[in-house]
């Protein structure tokens, strides 16, 4: 594991510990050259800088508007506008929460009430694993490499309540197909196992934008989606997430969620709304255009450096891996950290076998081009001294 000092960068264990990623990206939040943190942090666009310019306006709005009509817009408008048409419209069906993170905390306490053991897609960003282990769940580490190339073998089916998959999938950019979705869907139902996704940098790649409702609702199977507005658009982390849950689910979620919170701001569903109708009407191609200039730019910057790579070619999601092979990671990461440049260590990404992410770090791409290109700059000259 990095033993990086949380605050400084001299490796001294008598100093607090990052103990895990989100941690590790607090570390940066006040840098100019923060590469760490997955959030939305470029510049507007002409057309969502006018949505913020109305904010009094959206203000006024929510005020005089019934906040169910407000919500059931920005769900319809959300959803629809990434290609989940089919997504259930009955009341209850899908709850607004103010982040995924939240959604996911409602579904491991959910999950809790009903079962003791998960199997969990390895790697995934690890307060996925912290909050189902936090509510008393036992997980079993799901390979990617299973997960995308077979069914899922009877036994692991017969231990868990849950099978649990993130995709588009953090950081690997990994995407589950419809004919695959298709199958594992039919697998849990057959075994009568929860199906849980989340699907929080699903606008980042058109290949997980077919209707997934439409396959889990037909598959039969019990199921849960987490959907996430927050890392697609600059809006300084005002955001939306959701969860969406089978007509057959069987779990307490609503009973949970209502343990946690009453709602979500109105004024944040109609701001979701809007960014949202905006990305439908072209915004969320000039997003994509934009992810994978800024990827051009990293692999391009980085290009020649002797051992360093790039794991996931085919990713479209807004971070990039990259392994420096048998360079000093722990090393990089704090000659990076005292020249201002963060980046997310992988270690607990891999949260059942933290050494298999030990060469890796995490780059994020939503960044101002100019400010990337910087940090990308430094990378390289800290890279050139090993």
């Amino acid at each position: 594991m990095f033993d990086t000092d949380l605050r400084n960068a001299d490796l001294d264990s008598s100093r607090p510990i990052a103990q895990n990623l989100t941690q590790w990206e607090y570390l940066a939040i006040n840098s100019e050259l923060n590469v760490a943190d997955g959030h939305a942090r470029q510049s507007l666009t002409p057309s969502q800088l006018e949505i913020v310019q109305g904010l009094p306006v959206l203000f006024a709005d929510c005020e005089r508007r019934p906040i169910e009509e407000i919500e059931r817009e920005a769900h319809r408008s959300f959803l629809t506008m990434l290609g989940q048409h089919s997504y259930p419209q009955e009341p209850g069906r899908v709850l607004s929460c103010y982040s995924s993170s939240v959604a996911m905390e409602i579904v491991a306490r959910a999950l809790a009430t009903r079962f003791e053991t998960v199997a969990l897609v390895h790697p995934t960003f690890d307060n996925i694993a912290d909050l189902l282990r936090g509510n008393g769940l036992d997980l079993v580490p799901m390979e990617e490499d299973l997960l995308y190339q077979a069914d899922l073998p009877q036994e692991l089916l017969n231990r868990v309540g849950c099978v649990f998959v993130t995709t588009p999938n953090n950081p690997t950019g990994r995407v589950l197909s419809e004919a695959r979705l298709t199958r594992l869907a039919a697998q849990c139902a057959r075994s009568g196992v929860i199906l849980a996704l989340d699907t929080s940098f699903r606008g980042f790649d058109t290949r997980a934008q077919y209707d997934h409702y439409a396959v889990l609702t037909a598959s039969g199977c019990r199921w849960l989606v987490i959907e996430d507005t927050g890392k697609l658009w600059p809006t300084l982390d005002l955001k939306m997430g959701l969860l969406v849950s089978a007509e057959n689910l069987d779990l307490p979620v609503y009973k949970v969620y209502s343990d946690i919170l009453l709602g979500v701001s109105p004024l944040i569903l109609l701001l979701a709304t809007r960014f949202a109708d905006d990305a439908a009407q072209g915004g969320l191609a000039e997003l994509h255009r934009f992810i994978a200039a800024n990827r051009a730019l990293v692999r391009n910057c980085l290009s020649g450096v002797p051992q360093l790579s790039f794991p996931d070619a085919g990713s479209r999601v807004s971070v990039e891996r990259v392994d420096l092979g048998t360079l000093p990671t722990e090393r990089v990461w704090a000659q990076l950290q005292e020249r201002n440049v963060y980046v997310l260590p992988c270690n607990d990404f891999y949260w059942a076998a933290p050494d298999r992410g030990r060469s890796t770090l995490r780059l994020a791409l939503s960044r101002h081009t100019d400010r990337l290109q910087d940090a990308i700059a430094v990378f390289r000259s800290v890279l050139a001294q090993h």
